[in-house]
């Protein structure tokens, strides 16, 4: 951001939201980049920004989880180290490998959510695949956090040297010790080491009778701690043996240093990464505990509004916040914030400066959604109190030479935040230096909010529409502010009431409102009426909201009313179907009693009696569906009285639902029924409005289907027997319907003597043709089976010579 002193940063407390941004990070890289968190000046970048810290947001509020940046940190010096040459120690190797574990982890982490974390992603990608180094610096040391034996070759074979020599040494020490002849000469019974030498503790008087090497004696003198000579040559071989370990030891720790040091590009990359994935996830956490939403983003000098703006840093000091609504329309330029003191003011007025600079740093804003804020290119502030004796500046001079600078710096794309202007001197003087600065501000392009007591600042803006009034409103009940803003009202000061409130004597209070009253002037009470006004209008939307939310809940149970109904509709259907389901099962059993009467009694009587009952079953049954279809369809979609049938319609079919009407036959038609083509009398149909929709077949309930083929095989088998035409109709049957129909017409047919018969099963997929054809053949009843010529159906019927 252009043109923002250290001074301005200073007044809007924006180091505090340096600091609570760094204090939600995880790492000291991360709180380093927070804490020198840059402005940003470009839109794409500032929405770039935005996008990645609501990504981490939204992990953190959805699925509770967080980056695993903890074990990440600094490696700058054992980095630089290493790269140059030199040779770290154990604890930095390890420390490092620890790091790139870390870093790994957080990659990982990223990737395994790269589809919710697309920008996170392509921050992570930068941390190298550095695993295989890790792994080899954590494997060349022990647990003690020793070079390990196996860190070479050469390391385990003389380290395995070195013991055997300690071993041998102490076996010829304890033998000395056990030696009766030696051990008068010691001054204690046991041995030691001194500069990584096995040495005995002799008696000074006896130093002459052991000879050897002295390294070392008591404070007293009395004891001097001897190599024995005995000792001398393996001591000899023990050094060498130590020597040749600790040189593998530092040749082993330059190698792993030197690889450390040949990755130093990548590692850092890897840090700078992750660090910036710490950064950005403070800033998530951080906005989440405020609140905060990522506005949209607008031009410096486009209208703005911050909806439930609510100050950050009183949020973070745990302070109840009073929301507030606050911007400037098109047209506006000047903001002007009047109310009672310690009503709130200021606080909106740097709250806005906060959420400027919270936004240009990439950070979104403790305001609702909705809100709008433009990308301002200064920020200018003239707030507190800049009296300073040294340079003979009086509060008020100080406050002047804040404006002219300022005004130096103001132009199109600034915002400029000024409390209480013109303050600390004749009202009428300081209006008018307040107007004009102001003017001076809005003819440079910029603009201001300003914080006032001035009447005649509040009054500029009944006449002039580069300005608006708003106020910090005042509960006259409480005595107390309500710390609300209210846009487009200039406020009172209230500052008898405060002095009440802070205490003053009340005579004193009195006595200032009689002052007050008798000078009160056409503003006052202009102001006094509108405040009337403004609290009828309140109660008048209070009430609307009341009567609104009381139509909002009878229309709930008004609605609920409905669904009750309707549910008890739907019962009362399903007890209904079930009731007409049960009917037609009575009636199946008795029409397979009736065939297996005919089927036992083969005559030509008994065939005329059983079609005779039959008949009158089915005329029973099908007067039974046709009230339960009207009663079903009772209010539904008919078409028109008189609608004539035609292709492709959609009509209602007793006892199996809605049809698709596919052909007109004369008084009968074909229509299509789920998956079964059926034919029926137009009069069994009722036209129905709309396009059809699939209702019987296989899209229809289990029982649907059930008693759509009984009725079927019913249907068939007594057409079957009507009159002299011998014809048998099993289109839309299973075959071993069809079968058990054709079986029952040809004992008929036989019966009777007839010569042919014909079996209509249409042309479909054919496979019901062929099991019609191939069964035919077995019959005992039948001479020869093949096509019914193309009158009589052609390929969809099947014609059958009965044997003499």
């Amino acid at each position: 951001m252009k043109n923002i002193s250290a001074k301005t940063l200073t007044n809007l407390q924006w180091p505090a939201i340096l600091s609570a941004l760094a204090a939600r990070a995880k790492t000291d890289l991360g709180r380093g980049l927070a804490e020198r968190r840059p402005f940003l000046t470009e839109r794409a970048a500032i929405e770039e920004e935005l996008a990645k810290v609501g990504e981490l947001a939204a992990l953190a509020s959805e699925q509770g989880v967080g980056l695993p940046s903890w074990g990440v940190r600094d490696l700058s010096g054992p980095l630089e180290r290493a790269a140059k040459g030199g040779v770290l120690e154990p604890p930095e190797l390890l420390g490092a490998a620890a790091v790139l574990h870390a870093l790994l982890q957080v990659r990982d982490f990223v990737e395994e959510r790269q589809r919710a974390l697309p920008r996170a992603w392509n921050v992570a990608q930068r941390i190298a695949e550095v695993g295989r180094l890790a792994s080899r610096l954590e494997r060349a040391f022990d647990a003690s956090g020793q070079l390990a034996d196996h860190a070479s070759p050469e390391l385990g074979s003389l380290r395995d040297r070195l013991r055997g020599l300690h071993r041998s040494l102490k076996n010829k020490v304890e033998a000395l010790l056990r030696d009766e002849n030696f051990t008068p000469l010691l001054q204690e019974h046991y041995f030691t080491l001194r500069n990584d030498r096995y040495v005995l503790p002799v008696l000074a008087s006896a130093r002459s009778q052991v000879p050897g090497i002295v390294h070392n004696a008591s404070q007293s003198g009395q004891t001097l701690f001897i190599e024995p000579q005995v000792l001398v040559g393996m001591g000899n071989e023990l050094a060498i043996a130590q020597s040749l370990v600790l040189e593998e030891e530092r040749r082993i720790l330059g190698e792993l240093s030197g690889a450390l040091g040949r990755e130093e590009p990548l590692i850092r990359e890897s840090l700078e990464a992750a660090a910036l994935l710490d950064a950005t996830e403070a800033a998530a956490r951080l906005g989440l505990e405020l609140d905060c939403t990522a506005p949209r983003v607008v031009e410096a000098g486009a209208p703005f509004r911050l909806i439930a703006m609510r100050h950050p840093i009183l949020s973070l000091q745990g302070k109840s916040v009073v929301p507030n609504d606050t911007g400037l329309a098109e047209g506006e330029a000047v903001l002007v914030i009047s109310g009672p003191n310690a009503g709130g003011k200021t606080v909106s007025l740097t709250g806005v400066g906060l959420c400027a600079l919270m936004l240009r740093s990439g950070l979104p804003v403790p305001c609702a959604e909705g809100s709008t804020l433009p990308l301002f290119d200064s920020l200018e502030t003239a707030i507190g109190d800049d009296q300073d004796m040294s340079k003979d500046l009086s509060t008020f001079s100080a406050h002047l030479k804040s404006l002219k600078e300022i005004g130096l710096s103001a132009g199109p794309g600034a915002l400029i935040l000024v409390d209480e202007i013109a303050a600390d001197t004749d009202p009428r003087e300081g209006a008018a230096i307040a107007l004009a600065v102001l003017e001076s501000y809005t003819a440079a392009g910029a603009r201001s909010l300003v914080t006032t007591h001035l009447e005649e600042l509040k009054a500029i803006a009944l006449t002039d529409a580069h300005y608006v009034n708003a106020r910090v409103g005042f509960d006259p009940v409480r005595m107390a502010p309500t710390y609300k803003l209210q846009l487009g009202m200039a406020g009172s000061s209230s500052a008898i009431e405060v002095a009440r409130r802070m205490g003053l004597p009340p005579a004193l209070c009195d006595r200032a409102q009689q002052l007050l009253d008798v000078r009160t002037g056409p503003l006052g009470r202009a102001l006094a009426k509108l405040e009337e006004q403004r609290r009828e209008t309140e109660l008048a939307q209070e009430e609307a909201r009341r009567a609104k939310a009381e139509t909002e809940r009878r229309a709930a149970e008004l609605e609920s009313a409905r669904a009750a109904v309707r549910e008890r509709e739907r019962a009362i259907e399903a007890e209904a179907r079930a009731e007409l389901l049960e009917e037609i099962e009575a009636q199946r059993r008795e029409v397979a009693k009736l065939l297996a009467e005919l089927q036992a009694r083969p005559s030509a009587r008994a065939a005329v009696e059983a079609q005779e009952r039959l008949a009158k079953v089915r005329e029973e049954e099908q007067r039974r569906l046709a009230k339960q279809q009207t009663e079903a369809t009772a209010g539904a979609e008919r078409a028109p009285e008189g609608t004539p049938f035609k292709k492709g319609m959609r009509v209602r079919l007793a006892g199996l639902g809605d049809a698709t009407l596919l052909e007109l036959e004369g008084d009968e038609a074909v229509v299509m029924a789920g998956a079964m083509k059926l034919r029926r009398k137009l009069s069994e149909l009722t036209p129905l409005k709309g396009t059809p929709r699939p209702t019987g077949g296989l899209a229809a309930p289990p029982e649907e289907r059930k008693r759509q083929r009984l009725l079927r095989a019913e249907q068939a088998r007594g057409g079957a027997l009507e009159g002299s035409v011998q014809r048998l109709d099993v289109r839309g049957m299973r075959a071993e319907e069809a079968m058990k129909a054709a079986e029952t017409f040809l004992d008929r047919c036989y019966s009777e003597g007839c010569a042919t018969a014909l079996i209509q099963h249409g042309l479909g997929t054919g496979a019901l043709r062929a099991t019609i054809r191939e069964w035919a053949q077995r019959s005992p009843y039948v001479g020869a089976v093949r096509a019914a010529p193309e009158e009589s159906g052609g390929e969809g019927t099947t014609l059958i010579a009965l044997k003499g």
